[in-house]
């Protein structure tokens, strides 16, 4: 090829634009690539590869969302073609638009089952949703030999499988989901009931008479628990790991700041200090606990008060519920609180909201530093 640019090829439309294109984007002039494709394009040379290659193009420049539509577009026109579905799923997935995405990626594979890059793309979809077992089931029958990087992606998957905790990728990506219609599906649907009974074991402490306090909203969602108690703070933060979740509480304006953070990163890095510190519905994604009190007690004032909710166990222990919330017992909150060198101040069992008419058992707590 010579020095000239694509630009100037562009305007003759070469017999191989894909080629052109393909060179210019690996000598880092995606622009120029992009250039000569769209005008293909408007001359009606628009052929499947070729739309494929435009993508691509885009994608290199970093207009991720021009590269959305393309595929859009290219998806719409080759409805039959198993490429244009995968490249549909690559994209949405880039746009992290993940339940879309899976739904392309297997399209991809109905219409051809033997398309690998498409097994390797709805694996990683799946373990960007936090789902690692659908993961591994997609890459069951590829090798990792033929794949760069597939090996480190199963370790990943497999690693996520062990810890005693929900996967971070999948709570960000439930709650992103949920984020359009939680309150109504919360409280209407569920008759959810968490942050009134933190409330109300805060009022048998005294706290609302004490009041104001410097709070923080761990798990924060939409703000349900925040609106609960702004009227006892001098200052109310949130923390989520949904960015949907966050949005939905910055509209309630109720918070002093919010943050995007997993809570236990948060506390560990934070140089806040919190009268009340307050989880509601929140540790039941957390299955082990003793990160989450060391945080709490990292960052409480001298007497402060911690008050969660946790989903009933009997017996001893913790363990992962058939909804993939864990469930803990009394005697493990207990433990763990004496460990952590936080008094218990309150401790009672309550019904946090009901699943198909079933009342959901679980306890509420309070614990002082």
């Amino acid at each position: 090829m010579s020095s000239s640019s694509i630009t100037e090829d562009a305007r003759s439309l070469p017999d191989d634009p894909v080629s052109v294109a393909e060179t210019g984007i690996a000598d880092g002039r995606a622009a120029e690539a992009v250039e000569l494709l769209e005008a293909c394009v408007r001359a009606q040379r628009g052929g499947l590869l070729l739309r494929l290659t435009l993508q691509k193009a885009l994608a290199a420049t970093g207009n991720h969302e021009a590269a959305l539509n393309a595929a859009r577009e290219t998806a719409q026109l080759n409805p039959g073609a198993a490429p244009a579905a995968f490249a549909l799923g690559e994209a949405l997935r880039q746009a992290d638009f993940l339940p879309v995405a899976i739904g392309e990626y297997q399209r991809a594979l109905r219409l051809d089952p033997d398309l690998e890059a498409a097994r390797i793309g709805l694996g990683s979809a799946w373990l960007d949703a936090g789902e690692p077992e659908k993961a591994l089931e997609a890459w069951r029958e590829l090798s990792a030999e033929n794949w760069p990087g597939l090996e480190e992606k199963i370790a990943d998957a497999r690693a996520a499988l062990n810890q005693p905790r929900s996967d971070a990728r999948y709570v960000r990506h439930l709650f992103d989901q949920f984020a359009p219609d939680y309150d109504g599906r919360m409280l209407a649907n569920l008759q959810y009931r968490a942050p009134m009974i933190l409330r109300e074991l805060g009022d048998l402490l005294g706290l609302g008479a004490l009041s104001p306090h410097a709070i923080l909203d761990l798990g924060c969602g939409t703000g349900l628990m925040g609106e609960a108690v702004r009227d006892w703070s001098s200052r109310l933060d949130g923390v989520d790991l949904s960015p949907g979740m966050i949005q939905k509480a910055r509209e309630r304006e109720i918070y002093d700041d919010l943050f995007v953070s997993d809570i236990v990163d948060y506390l560990a890095g934070t140089e806040r200090r919190y009268d009340l510190i307050l989880a509601a519905d929140t540790l039941v994604y957390l299955g082990e606990l003793t990160p989450i009190f060391a945080g709490v007690v990292r960052t409480l004032t001298r007497d402060g008060c911690f008050l969660f909710t946790v989903e009933k166990m009997d017996g001893d222990g913790f363990e992962l519920g058939a909804k993939r919330r864990w469930r803990h017992s009394e005697n493990y909150l207990r433990a763990e609180a004496h460990a952590a060198r936080l008094q218990i101040a309150g401790f009672m069992t309550c019904t946090l909201r009901s699943e198909a008419g079933t009342p959901v058992e679980g306890f509420a707590v309070a614990l002082r530093a």
